[in-house]
């Protein structure tokens, strides 16, 4: 007996050293994520969006691709000579900071005489640095002085407070991560030792999943972005901590039924990992579907998140049981599981509790909890997806959104950020004036020879490339707004009508025009596969049909009350303009996915005791000694996605909010009453047309129960 055990230690101590050695090569490139992100919305839009087609265009007209920071300047009781002075001096250092492609236009006056605004050319092949560009120039104009307010704004402008957020990721939003798996942790173990394990499982979870996801963005076989990178965090520690919940839990329950911890947890894992791997597999897969995604941006988040999964049940089915098995009973300390052949209910006498409540009331219950989530639903109404605005983009004041509602004060909102138009060189002028005649376009011009940006010459001559001329229009609303959005679905339609004019409208709004548009067609393509995927896997973990589409059917309705209930909060208690186009599909896979992982927990657990007992007196059993642990769980998932709340930026607060919510929802309603009052009351049945739904006895078993 010495000699297996001695034998059991020396294979925990080698496989725990092999991950420290891991984790101390990968963990480095967990702060080095930020280096392979990038956050350029444009190269994010499907190859054959025409948003894509124009920017293809655009670049044969100019030398270099540029996009524009915007610097107004603004004094409401009108602008001095030494405002001008003071403008011209300005521009000149401007010109001469690394990425600004000269020569710049001149300064462009606001009719009212109030406002002075500079456009400023950032290279685009500067990348990422457009943020060091945009920095510079704020630098150089000091902010407000003597009356006179300075911003700088535009798409460069946005884009550089955006790059500001993300950077954030690295250090804030894994701090606070951390500590609150930490504190929840301590509440649920009471024990001073054992959330180490768990932990210090998650943190090297999340090393690996680093040194992957930084090798293929890298080698530019993945996208990474900042949102993506924000949620690999908080999805790592959430569900690696649950999985660790779920082998801890069942790991204890072994130790009272074995004298050696390897034993307990030989028999844990072999009780535990099937829930865990499909589970994690169902996630797995669901992200992946999002590569069926039109969308370059949903496109990098699948494989992404995918990868920190596949990550985290790798560490939590090999590294974890090591350390546990290393730390033995003492690892529970103070309270320490003795080999005391103890029936795992009686350590769950709150959710034995439960259990007898479901039993009693069985329908009542799942009747009423269905009808209130049905109620929740109602809020969808308010919900109203749309593409978030530029001052409606972050949760706090930035210098890009105090920009452009001087722009909008002072000139056509469009101005700066113009919508481009390419068609032929002979019906350029009929193209120009149909789009000008668009409810929402102020002007429309054409790119002259020699011209980079600003307004152009109206003494010389269209630029000509192959057969074609480019017309900028510039638009009198916001260029993120929904009103700019609409001209220019208008206006789409209104060039395209010209015979012979082959026309293509792109710019800033037509690629948000696009992007609204593929992630609608996104939703109505990966939602229905998700589901098929998460039938499947459920199907052949239970072996029945009907218990996989009931509990799909209950985790719909709980995402559907989940986006009600956050609809009414994001409009009446946050004060938020809506949600992203990309939040319904977003929230989806992560709430479905993640939902569906409880009732896994459960249903698995259900299922096994089913077999020994009957199936009604499994979903007691199953009930009461899972209870704590998923709700555990819940807990953690639902306060490691609520730390994106540190990020101001308002998609991914509502993305924590509602997994949170959605979690919690499944946790508490959902897995705790509905699921277990269902299959109670449905009884075996549920499992057809497997063996156990043809199961006799079932009166004894309920009596035994």
């Amino acid at each position: 007996m010495s000699g297996r055990g001695g034998k059991a230690t020396l294979i925990a101590v080698a496989v725990v050293l092999a991950w420290l050695v891991i984790g101390g090569v990968a963990g480095p490139y967990a702060g080095r994520l930020s280096e392979v992100a990038t956050n350029d919305n444009a190269a994010f839009l499907p190859t054959d969006a025409e948003a894509t087609r124009a920017q293809d265009l655009a670049g044969e007209f100019v030398d270099r691709q540029t996009i524009p920071a915007l610097v107004v300047y603004e004094r409401p009781s009108g602008i001095t000579d030494a405002d001008r002075q003071r403008v011209r001096a300005d521009a000149s250092r401007f010109a001469q900071i690394p990425g600004v492609v000269t020569p710049l236009p001149p300064p462009i006056p606001s009719d009212d005489g109030q406002a002075l605004q500079v456009v400023v050319p950032v290279d685009d092949a500067e990348g990422e640095e457009i943020g060091t560009v945009v920095e510079q120039l704020r630098e150089i104009t000091g902010g407000d002085r003597d009356g006179l307010a300075v911003d700088v704004s535009g798409p460069a402008g946005l884009l550089a407070d955006l790059i500001e957020v993300f950077s954030a990721i690295d250090g804030p939003l894994l701090l606070v991560t951390l500590v609150v798996v930490l504190v929840i942790l301590l509440i649920v173990y009471r024990s001073p030792v054992l959330w180490i394990f768990p932990l210090l499982a998650a943190g090297m979870s999340y090393a690996l999943a680093s040194v992957f996801v930084y090798l293929l963005a890298d080698a530019d076989v993945v996208k990474l972005n900042g949102q993506a990178q924000g949620i690999l965090t908080v999805l790592v520690f959430g569900a690696g901590t649950d999985y660790a919940l779920l082998l801890i839990a069942r790991y204890r329950e072994e130790l009272h039924r074995h004298d050696r911890p390897w034993d307990a947890m030989k028999t844990a894992w072999k009780g535990a990992a099937p829930a865990i791997i499909a589970s994690g597999g169902t996630v797995i897969v669901s992200l992946l579907c999002l590569l069926l995604s039109s969308l370059n941006s949903n496109r990098a988040l699948g494989p992404v998140a995918a990868i920190g999964i596949a990550a985290t049940l790798l560490v939590m089915l090999t590294f974890l049981p090591a350390l546990l098995v290393l730390g033995g009973r003492w690892a529970f300390w103070p309270r320490r599981p003795r080999a005391d052949q103890a029936d795992p209910r009686a350590e769950h006498g709150i959710w034995s509790r439960i259990a007898g409540f479901v039993a009693r009331h069985a329908r009542p219950i799942w009747l009423t909890t269905a009808v209130v989530l049905a109620l929740l639903t109602l809020g969808l109404t308010q919900l109203g997806a749309t593409t978030l605005g530029q001052s409606d983009l972050f949760t706090q004041r930035t210098d890009s959104v105090d920009g452009q509602e001087v722009i909008s004060r002072h000139y056509p909102a469009g101005t700066g950020s113009p919508a481009t138009i390419f068609t032929t060189e002979q019906t350029a002028r009929q193209v120009a004036r149909v789009a000008k005649n668009v409810p929402g376009v102020a002007d429309v011009r054409p790119l002259t020879a020699g011209q980079q940006s600003g307004p152009p010459d109206p003494s010389a001559a269209p630029k000509v490339v192959d057969g074609r001329v480019q017309l900028e229009a510039t638009l009198t609303d916001s260029p993120d707004s929904d009103s700019a959005e609409r001209t220019i679905r208008e206006l789409r339609v209104a060039v395209h009508h010209v015979p012979g004019a082959d026309a293509v409208v792109g710019g800033f709004t037509a690629i948000n025009v696009d992007t609204s548009d593929a992630a609608k067609r996104d939703q109505n393509v990966i939602i229905p596969v998700v589901l098929v995927v998460i039938a499947v896997i459920l199907a052949l973990l239970l072996r029945a049909l009907l218990a996989p589409l009931l509990l799909i059917a209950t985790v719909l309705l709980s995402f559907a009350a989940t986006l009600g209930l956050c609809a009414l909060l994001f409009r009446h208690v946050f004060d938020f303009p809506g949600v992203d186009s990309a939040f319904p599909l977003f929230a989806f896979v992560f709430l479905v996915a993640l939902g569906i992982d409880y009732n896994i927990f459960l249903m698995s657990r259900v299922r096994e005791e089913s077999v020994k007992r009957g199936t009604r007196a499994g979903v007691l059993a199953g009930l009461a000694v899972t209870g704590g642990v998923i709700t555990s769980a819940g807990i953690v998932l639902a306060a490691t996605f609520s730390a994106l709340a540190v990020l101001p930026l308002v998609v991914l607060v509502e993305l924590g909010t509602a997994v949170a919510i959605g979690v919690l929802i499944d946790t508490i309603i959902v897995r705790s009453l509905l699921v277990p009052a269902l299959a109670y009351d449905i009884g075996p049945k549920i499992w057809w047309p497997g063996r156990l739904s043809r199961a006799n006895g079932e009166r004894e078993a309920r009596g035994a129960g």
